[in-house]
């Protein structure tokens, strides 16, 4: 157990998240009303920093917002959750991207129209940034976004020997780099490497790439694991859902703060499915955060 609370970095995108809860979504040509709607920071880096924070863990993000008023807003709404935010690029006018959500009340499903790093360009950090956002860091967590920032924060920590996680949501041709360089690859069911017909394939050839930890989500069905030559599966909680914006997110922002704590694999996923589960029980983008905090951490159970 740590003196201190737990140091996380998180590497990768952050948005400006417009969410609206409908009926249903509208169809062609039609207009809907939202029953409600919300303002927040969004993205996968930035959505696991602040579960880790909201877990008792103290979160650096780095990522790339640049000048102008929409990352003012992102910067105070983060930091107003407990997160540090370094931008690796602050010169840069206009750059973080702005997404929109629907939220179906009925089944908590979303639909996101969304801004992503494609249209910005942000260069390696230097070294001396680098040293300083890893200076403590127990854990750091990498996206894929932002590529030459991601990798060579990647590249950086593992030379420090710091545990890394990396959020393989879907394929990025900076992909290859990122895997040989963290400690546990957590990828959804649905992320396929070039060449792999299904998730067991593609959990094999990340094995084969170099990656210790290779974790599969498939939404509410088990966690699957490999590590050391085992393996094995997890169940996740049973919940109505009324809000899955970021469970994903949320499970890895769990999964390494219960790295940091040096929690075994399946309690790393076994901790990280509770948080996203009672993220996904609560509707809204930050009014799940009180709950998390509730729960268990994986070193406080029985082995």
């Amino acid at each position: 157990m740590f003196e201190s609370a737990p140091h996380g970095l998180f590497v990768g995108l952050t948005t400006l998240d417009v969410i609206h809860r409908v009926s249903a979504s509208p169809g062609r040509n039609e207009k809907v009303t939202a029953n409600a709607q919300f303002v927040a920071a969004g993205g996968p880096a930035a959505n696991a920093a602040v579960a880790f924070a909201a877990l008792g863990g103290r979160a650096t993000l780095l990522t790339v917002l640049g000048s102008g008023p929409i990352a003012r807003t992102v910067t105070e709404e983060l930091r107003g959750v407990g997160v540090r935010v370094v931008d690796a690029a602050p010169d840069l006018e206009g750059a973080t991207p702005v997404s929109s959500v629907a939220v179906i009340e009925g089944t908590g499903e979303r639909s996101v129209i969304g801004g992503d790093a494609r249209a910005l360009v942000a260069a390696a950090p230097d070294a001396s940034l680098l040293a300083e956002v890893l200076a403590d860091a127990d854990v750091a967590l990498f996206d894929g976004h932002h590529p030459e920032l991601s990798a060579a924060a990647a590249e950086a920590a593992r030379r420090r020997g710091v545990p890394s996680v990396l959020d393989a949501g879907r394929w990025k041709p900076i992909m290859p780099r990122m895997i040989s360089a963290v400690s546990d690859v957590v990828a959804s069911a649905d992320f396929r490497m070039p060449g792999t017909l299904d998730s067991a394939g593609t959990a094999d050839g990340i094995v084969a790439a170099g990656a210790p930890v290779v974790v599969t989500t498939n939404g509410a069905d088990p966690v699957r694991w490999s590590s050391d030559g085992r393996s094995g599966t997890v169940p996740v909680p049973r919940i109505r859902a009324v809000d899955t914006l970021g469970a994903g997110d949320v499970f890895h922002g769990a999964y390494a703060f219960a790295l940091a704590l040096g929690a075994d694999v399946p309690r790393r996923i076994a901790f990280a499915s509770e948080v996203a589960a009672t993220r996904c029980a609560h509707v809204g983008p930050r009014a799940w955060l009180d709950a998390i905090a509730e729960i268990p951490l994986p070193s406080e159970e029985p082995a």
